[in-house]
């Protein structure tokens, strides 16, 4: 694969893109504008990626950052529409997911860069685990509650992320409902938002920044993959 050029910033011309293609999610909309979305927003999706790579493993070394039209860090800007209502072809956003090294494999925590027009977030953890890594988390944070208090307590990581997600109504089969993490155990979640604001994904400082954000999330990153009993 040839190399990519060195990243500078995601541009106001990509966000213009994207408010665009909301507005005209077709098909024969995108066809006559598809030029326009590689120049704008894949080519510089792909050099943001190669760009992260070096840094984001100073984070962790197991993060991958791979820059690739497809099956890489890239998500795909199609939807798939086959179990939903929504019947819009494509996605009115731009994801970037820096996958664990064993993320291909079995679930395991990553790194999220969501670019939207007013909804720009980045995102650390797991979303919506299956049952397995879920009970496995929710033992570890049972039976280490000092670990995961330090981790909801860390300053620079609560500075920035917030937790998403809608946790049970009622407590999870094996654990008393009086249990004093009951609420942590209760979430189905463990996956961390920070909004970050459009110009500083603008700015020429955008991957210094992004990095200095996942590094805050660090904290969460290393207590999720102990628990599930991954390398970080």
């Amino acid at each position: 694969m040839s190399k990519q050029p060195a990243f500078r910033a995601f541009t106001k011309e990509l966000f213009s893109f994207m408010e665009e293609l909301s507005a005209n999610n077709r098909r024969e909309w995108f066809q006559e504008n598809k030029d326009r979305y590689e120049q704008y927003v894949l080519q510089p999706s792909l050099e943001f990626i190669a760009t992260i790579q070096k840094p984001i493993m100073k984070v962790s070394p197991v993060i991958t950052a791979v820059p690739k039209r497809v099956g890489g860090s890239l998500m795909r800007i199609y939807r798939d529409t086959r179990f939903s209502k929504d019947k819009t072809p494509f996605k009115s956003n731009v994801g970037i997911h820096f996958r664990h090294e064993l993320g291909k494999d079995i679930h395991a925590p990553g790194l999220y860069v969501h670019l939207e027009p007013g909804n720009c977030f980045l995102g650390a953890g797991l979303w919506m685990p299956p049952s397995e890594p879920l009970a496995k988390i929710r033992h570890a944070i049972a039976d280490n509650s000092k670990a995961w208090k330090r981790v909801r307590e860390d300053k620079k990581f609560v500075a920035k992320f917030k937790f998403d997600g809608e946790p049970l109504k009622s407590a999870p089969r094996g654990y008393a409902k009086d249990h004093p993490m009951i609420e942590e155990i209760k979430s189905k979640s463990f996956a961390a938002m920070a909004t970050i604001k459009q110009s500083e994904l603008t700015s020429s400082n955008c991957v210094a920044t992004i990095v200095d954000y996942f590094r805050d999330s660090r904290p969460l990153m290393r207590f999720l993959c102990e628990a599930l009993d991954l390398p970080w």
